[in-house]
C-alpha cells in the first residue's frame, strides 16, 4: 500500500492506494485511482458549494416573500427546486465519499471508471431534472425536465452497485 498527496487545494490530504494500480499507467502520472479521487473530491465540493448557494437563494426567496416562489399556485416549483437543492448537495457529498472509498476498492480501472461516469451523470441529471421540472409546470404537475430524474436515479444505483462490487472483490482478495 502506497500513499500520495492530492494535488491542488487538497494537498494536505493523503490518499493511500494499492501500488498495483501503478501498473498499466503509461503516462507516468499519478495512478488512475488517485486522479479519479482528485476529480471526485473537486466535483463533490463544487457541487456542495453550488447547491448550497441554490439553497441560500431559495431561502432568500422565501424570506423576501417572493410570490413567484411562495404563492400557492407555485407549490410545484417550490417542491421541485427544494428537491434539486437537496439532491444536488447530498450527491456532492456522495462524490466526496466515493473519492475517499477509492483507497479501499480493488484497482479495477474499468469498473471504477464506469462507476465514476455513472455518478457524475447521476449528479447532473437528478438535480437538473428536478430544477427543470420546476421552471415550467402544468396544473400542478412538474415540467417535462423531470423525465431526467429516473435516468439519474438508475445511474446512481448503478454507481453504488459497482462500488459495492469493487469493495467485495477487495475483501475476497484479503
Amino acid at each position: 500500500m502506497a500513499s500520495a498527496r492530492l494535488p491542488g487545494p487538497f494537498g494536505n490530504l493523503r490518499l493511500c492506494y494499492n501500488s498495483t494500480a501503478l501498473r498499466g499507467t503509461s503516462t507516468g502520472g499519478p495512478p488512475t485511482d488517485l486522479r479519479l479521487a482528485t476529480r471526485h473530491f473537486r466535483f463533490g465540493w463544487l457541487s456542495v458549494a453550488v447547491f448550497g448557494t441554490l439553497g441560500l437563494l431559495l431561502e432568500s426567496l422565501h424570506g423576501f416573500k417572493v410570490g413567484a416562489y411562495l404563492d400557492a399556485s407555485n407549490e410545484t416549483r417550490r417542491l421541485m427546486w427544494t428537491l434539486a437543492h437537496a439532491h444536488g448537495t447530498l450527491l456532492g457529498l456522495v462524490h466526496v465519499a466515493f473519492a475517499a472509498t477509492l483507497r479501499l476498492a480493488d484497482p479495477a480501472p474499468r469498473r471504477l471508471a464506469t462507476a465514476s461516469r455513472s455518478l457524475v451523470w447521476a449528479s447532473l441529471l437528478l438535480p437538473g431534472g428536478f430544477f427543470l421540472g420546476g421552471i415550467r409546470f402544468y396544473a400542478g404537475d412538474p415540467g417535462v425536465g423531470v423525465v431526467l430524474v429516473p435516468i439519474g436515479a438508475v445511474l446512481l444505483i448503478a454507481a453504488a452497485t459497482l462500488v459495492v462490487l469493487a469493495l467485495g472483490a477487495t475483501k475476497r482478495k484479503s
